[in-house]
């Protein structure tokens, strides 16, 4: 499945990641006070269209009752699944006691998942790191929150194998994952996360901890063909080549041409810088598309840099299995809290 990442995991990259294997993705952190305040809601991260199914919202909070009501309008909105973020470890999140921040207060994090369950008949899931630290404490709360998120028949359980005040350095845990899985109920889906960069460390998470499915974040970034990619080796085939030179030109025009959807021209080529230079990677000459996408300024300029390195069809390149230093993203599930007046589509 396509993780939710601030700034990234939007409308456009579901769906390219889609028409490429993914079968499930989950928005960027959108923020409960934001929907409020906007009735139908006023967060572009929650754009949706017919081809983005099944799709989950994911919603960050500190108030119960409020992400309570939040849940109900996103699922007027059309969403299938409700996520809820108990694992953002962004210092901004943390200091207005969201995300993580609720798997030290567990008490205030099960009456939030009591609220949304009340609310929510369908399918409820809850995205949570290992624990706060590594005390016995933030253990114990750990098991706390997991434990209510079963006794309330979540359907998931997303769990990144880093604790909270790790962020996203040192090793995710994956024995961590794998004792997990043991002792979860047969009811509950366990989806795994963290160090997940290829397919072929989505596979050795999956075969080494038995976990139901793998949480595909960083890696999917610049890479839609990940999940494909991962799908061929569960079914025992060959890892598929890297994608060519016009199979990456493809699924750019397809990305770039969906976010002017959503954001129009302007917005979107600045959107658009960031994720070009992510395809990049898989670029014979990486380092010089890379620099001619930072300066794209309009699809015109954006075209220019097709029409100069992906007119001539060629082999592409494997991404590499460890990741780069810019791809140690600070904000990854930073909620979205812009307020352009976009209104939700309506669930028919």
């Amino acid at each position: 499945m396509q993780a939710g990442l601030a700034g990234y995991s939007d409308m456009a990259m579901r769906v390219v990641a889609r028409r490429r294997g993914c079968p499930y993705a989950v928005t960027e952190a959108l923020l409960d006070q934001v929907l409020m305040r906007g009735g139908r809601g006023r967060e572009k991260g929650a754009i949706l269209c017919p081809e983005d199914h099944p799709v989950a919202a994911q919603l960050m909070g500190s108030d119960p009752d409020q992400v309570a009501g939040a849940a109900k309008i996103l699922l007027e909105a059309g969403f299938d699944v409700i996520d809820l973020n108990f694992a953002c470890p962004v210092r901004k999140v943390m200091g207005r006691c969201r995300g993580g921040y609720l798997l030290s207060d567990p008490a205030t994090a099960i009456t939030m998942m009591r609220r949304v369950r009340d609310v929510v008949p369908g399918p409820l899931t809850v995205k949570l790191r290992r624990a706060l630290n590594e005390s016995a404490k933030a253990s114990d709360a750990f098991n706390q929150v997991f434990d209510e998120a079963c006794r309330l028949q979540f359907v998931a359980i997303a769990v990144h194998g880093r604790t909270v005040e790790q962020k996203y350095t040192g090793t995710a845990d994956w024995n961590f994952l794998r004792a997990l899985k043991q002792r979860t109920p047969a009811s509950v889906t366990l989806f795994g996360s963290g160090d997940v960069f290829t397919a072929e460390d989505a596979l050795r998470m999956y075969t080494s901890t038995g976990i139901d499915g793998v949480w595909i974040a960083r890696g999917a970034i610049g890479n839609p063909w990940i999940f494909s990619e991962f799908a061929a080796l569960l079914r025992g085939q060959p890892l598929p080549p890297p994608p060519s030179i016009h199979a990456q030109r493809e699924a750019l025009l397809e990305h770039f041409a969906l976010a002017v959807e959503i954001y129009g021209e302007d917005l979107a080529s600045r959107q658009m810088r960031k994720l070009g230079i992510k395809y990049s990677k898989l670029h014979p000459n990486g380092p010089e598309v890379w620099r001619e996408f930072i300066a794209v300024k309009n699809q015109r300029d954006w075209n220019t840099v097709l029409q100069r390195h992906y007119h001539r069809d060629g082999p592409g390149i494997r991404v590499p299995s460890v990741p780069d230093a810019e791809d140690v993203c600070k904000d990854s599930c930073e909620p979205s809290t812009r307020n352009d007046s976009v209104p939700l589509p309506g669930a028919a």
